[in-house]
């Protein structure tokens, strides 16, 4: 692996490379060749909020993860986590795709203690309920009013500016954003 491990108002020092090294070479085993891309890490410090983005372009495949907490060793170890929790479904989804030839899936070890998770992730993608509304045409603010009222973080309404179907949602920052259709 080849990391590109960089700091942002933050000296990354020998220990946090190599913790951070250590970490990441543990989604080696999801692998059946080293990976040949570069990982790009970029550790940062904003108001005692330590995040850390690490970013891993594979072929056909993105991954990517971010993290935030107020401790930096914490962060990192969350983070990979998350990106073996991503690895572990992105093959749940291929091998289901692909259960003869090879393909995207060759990318992925087969054997090892990845498969007995991965057997077990699949049960935990089951759709266990399904909703029906009616969407009422309004405007973006009241969608907001409505997501706020209802103590949701999103909420589908019927835009009735462009008369599409459109998503609001609450931000990590906690401002809003819009999802529009193109």
């Amino acid at each position: 692996m080849i990391y590109n491990i960089r700091g942002q108002r933050i000296q990354v020092t020998e220990a946090l490379r190599d913790y951070v090294e250590k970490k990441l070479s543990r989604l080696e085993k999801y692998f059946e060749e080293p990976i040949t891309s570069e990982i790009n890490v970029t550790l940062s410090v904003t108001k005692n909020q330590h995040t850390v983005e690490v970013t891993i372009p594979l072929t056909g495949v993105l991954l990517r993860a971010e993290e935030k907490s107020e401790d930096m060793y914490a962060s990192i170890d969350v983070v990979v986590d998350k990106l073996e929790r991503q690895i572990r479904k992105h093959k749940t989804k291929v091998n289901r795709k692909f259960r003869q030839g090879s393909g995207v899936k060759a990318l992925f070890r087969e054997e090892g203690s990845a498969v007995s998770v991965l057997e077990e992730e699949e049960d935990a993608l089951e759709l266990v309920r399904t909703k029906r509304f009616t969407l009422k045409p309004m405007d973006v603010e009241e969608a907001i009013l409505q997501m706020n009222l209802l103590g949701h973080t999103f909420f589908v309404f019927s835009n009735v500016d462009n008369k599409e179907v459109n998503v609001v949602y609450k931000r990590g920052d906690g401002k809003y954003g819009l999802i529009e259709q193109s």
